[in-house]
């Protein structure tokens, strides 16, 4: 899996010190050790990670990160918040396996989302993806967020996101899709109209996305 992500899309971006590349069973995730949150997530969605008779049931067993568990033992950042817990790679995408759902939930995963987002148009998408790989079996997906303005949550002053956005490439037939929204309460338009460029979420995120055929 990892060694055919590497072949078919790479991400080129700066690099600070502050951003440490973690890699996980289904999902790679560069964590801002300053902010709290990843810069992006990227993993491959295919149709065998979605369709098996017996799906692992939801733990929302959240946990810090144990390759980074000093930056990501945030539980008592997000509790009392006013914000949820917000997956990049979610939890649902691990349907057929324990140890992929487990490591879905790491703060490492996690930035700070309005429920109105999360569990709206963000969750919207999620499904959507998922349908997706159902048809067409391979999705290569990037999700990040950008947080510039100085919110943050917690004593250890988690970022809060003013913008959240996703880009999905479906490998069988070469098209790619992207997603921005902004972190608010106001996501209440159908999921068509936060499809954006490319070159929007590139210029958004500070990050270059190759994709290969």
């Amino acid at each position: 899996m990892k060694r055919m992500l590497l072949l078919i899309a790479a991400i080129t971006q700066i690099c600070y010190s502050q951003d440490v590349t973690i890699r996980h069973t289904y999902y790679t995730t560069v964590f801002s050790e300053s902010k709290h949150i990843p810069v992006v997530v990227k993993w491959w969605l295919t149709k065998a990670m979605l369709d098996c008779p017996n799906p692992v049931p939801r733990t929302n067993n959240f946990q810090p990160d144990p390759q980074l568990p000093e930056y990501t033992d945030l539980d008592k950042d997000y509790k009392h918040s006013g914000y949820d817990r917000g997956h990049n790679m979610d939890a649902l995408d691990n349907a057929c396996d324990e140890t992929g759902e487990r490591e879905s939930f790491y703060y490492s995963n996690m930035c700070p989302q309005t429920p109105k987002l999360n569990r709206g148009i963000w969750k919207s998408l999620e499904t959507h993806c998922r349908n997706l790989s159902m048809e067409y079996d391979s999705l290569l997906i990037w999700c990040g967020s950008v947080a510039t303005s100085g919110n943050t949550i917690g004593p250890d002053e988690v970022a809060v996101p003013d913008y959240c956005w996703k880009i999905v490439y479906i490998k069988r037939t070469g098209k790619t899709h992207a997603y921005s929204f902004r972190n608010d309460e106001s996501q209440a338009n159908p999921l068509s109209a936060y499809e954006v460029s490319l070159d929007s979420v590139q210029h958004l995120s500070g990050l270059k996305f190759e994709l290969g055929r």
